[in-house]
């Protein structure tokens, strides 16, 4: 048998403190995971069963890049998360042995065409065209668990152009670390190299090229990126 083209190249994050660099297998994120935010969106954010989507691995961007507007929207917004990458993969994982799960932590963000979304929202249908596109998951350097503990808390912050447009506390996520780790590992088997983005505080909102953006989640490294012109 012959492979007829040879697509399969790792996309890896770069780890804090090293040359060390981090495969990422998947990348599920979590719905309206702040009150606020949910409230902001239009929704009750009441404590319902946490909901997932997902991006591919490919739309992993590091910090310090330049990130094209994306084709096809005129309402590009921005959403500043803490990510969680799993280092132990497992099913059915009891939310007390989540953290032995959890390779390290990072300051994400999760770009989106709201328009899609909204749209897609609407009328029932997947979020696919309004979160999971070329360059949507911005990442800043991953820190190991074992360097900076179990993040449960801290500031969480954004910046555009200098102006603080989000700002937060960990602490305030709707479902805990652990508890989206036990919820997703009975949805999924996780794996090493899957990556979970939490969810986002209120105050998200658009942004046009040129703009630079900056986050950061207390003890981690920010994420930095300037909004390019359209790719195509």
């Amino acid at each position: 048998m012959t492979i007829v083209f040879d697509t399969l190249q790792p996309t890896l994050a770069p780890i804090a403190g090293g040359d060390d660099e981090f495969p990422i297998r998947r990348i599920y994120c979590v719905g309206r995971n702040y009150a606020a935010h949910a409230r902001e969106m239009g929704k009750d954010p009441d404590r319902d069963p946490p909901f997932f989507f997902t991006k591919w691995p490919e739309t992993f961007v590091p910090s310090g890049q330049m990130v094209a507007y994306p084709p096809s929207t005129d309402n590009y917004h921005y959403e500043i998360e803490l990510v969680v990458a799993i280092g132990k993969g497992g099913k059915a994982i009891r939310e007390a042995n989540a953290k032995d799960h959890i390779f390290a932590y990072g300051t994400g963000l999760d770009m989106t065409r709201r328009d899609l979304q909204l749209e897609a929202r609407e009328k029932g249908r997947p979020w696919d065209t309004g979160k999971n596109f070329d360059e949507a998951a911005p990442i800043g350097l991953l820190h190991r668990a074992a360097d900076v503990g179990h993040v449960e808390a801290g500031r969480i912050w954004l910046e555009v152009n200098g102006e603080t447009k989000q700002d937060a506390d960990v602490r305030d996520l709707i479902w805990s670390v652990d508890e989206i780790i036990e919820y997703l590992s009975n949805l999924y088997e996780l794996r090493a190299g899957d990556i979970i983005m939490t969810g986002t505080p209120a105050g998200v909102g658009p942004v046009l090229p040129g703009d630079k953006l900056v986050g950061q989640i207390d003890g981690l490294s920010p994420v930095e990126v300037t909004i390019g012109e359209t790719a195509f």
